[in-house]
């Protein structure tokens, strides 16, 4: 099994947790967490392309093993002393990653990611970030702008004069893959950029409409729903009347029969009282 020093340095270029998060050792809980927060919002599985989600989620899991030990006291503590953690403790503690990262955090919206973009550019962690990315690289552009978040050939002339203003201060050494890049190479890089955001729309559009369709087919299914519920409220009262109509027609027969029997009972009575009227003999 990889070591998590051995995972910091291949993902991270680190091989020390401070480092990893960019913070000083004398960082406090709350300045941990955040960097943390920072670091693994970058890389949220869920908020990236499916092509490096892989690569993603690895990174994702080391960043919340590194938080796991500095933001406890005292393994804290014993790791600022010695270097040393429980590698299998932290191994088993963040398999469950996913959840441990949302015990931490809400949950992340697509309003989350675009106001750390208007925070992120212009501010020291992006510079730091692209000095790191020109240092590792040597000055080549290609690598800066894949490595530096939020950043596409749009973004060149400004990165640009930022790394032009290190070299003039003697922050960064200049680089003659940086100053003297080759008009080619760039060219290829802006038509790459503009075929993956091409195909980044494209994809997009894809995904408007299938929510346009899944929506449609919703309100299909409901006004559907809704038609057999009135369809279904008719029926009962078509129904209910039917019952309605024959059982007053049965009570109407149920009278009429009763009145009729107590008319014969009364008859023979009558014919009785009653007096036949005397017949007169005529005189001869």
């Amino acid at each position: 099994m990889t070591s998590l020093l051995d995972l910091c340095e291949q993902y991270f270029g680190a091989r020390d947790f401070y480092e990893v998060l960019k913070i000083p050792r004398t960082a406090n809980d709350k300045q941990v967490k955040k960097a943390y927060h920072q670091l693994s919002l970058l890389v949220h599985p869920d908020r990236v392309e499916e092509d490096i989600k892989a690569e993603a989620t690895e990174k994702f899991k080391v960043l919340g093993r590194i938080h796991s030990i500095l933001s406890d006291n005292e393994k804290r503590k014993i790791y600022d002393q010695s270097g040393q953690y429980d590698e299998e403790s932290e191994e088993i503690m963040m398999r469950n990653w996913a959840d441990y990262w949302k015990s931490l955090f809400k949950k992340i919206s697509v309003e989350d990611i675009n106001n750390y973009e208007k925070n992120y550019k212009g501010s020291d962690i992006e510079i730091n970030d692209l000095k790191r990315a020109y240092m590792d690289s040597k000055g080549d552009m290609d690598y800066i702008l894949e490595t530096v978040p939020f950043t596409n050939c749009d973004d060149e002339p400004r990165l640009h004069n930022i790394i032009q203003g290190l070299i003039e201060k003697g922050e960064v050494p200049e680089y003659k893959a940086f100053t003297q890049e080759n008009d080619k190479k760039k060219q290829r890089r802006k038509r790459k950029w503009a075929k993956e955001a091409q195909e980044a729309e494209r994809l997009n559009k894809m995904l408007k409409i299938e929510n346009e369709e899944n929506a449609a087919a919703n309100n299909l299914a409901l006004a559907i729903q809704n038609c057999n519920e009135a369809r279904a409220s008719q029926s009962d009262k078509f129904f209910d009347s039917l019952i309605d109509k024959y059982a007053n027609m049965a009570k109407k027969s149920t009278t009429k029969k009763k009145n009729m029997s107590v008319k014969t009972a009364k008859s023979p009575k009558t014919s009785k009282s009653s007096k036949s009227p005397k017949k007169t003999k005529r005189k001869a």
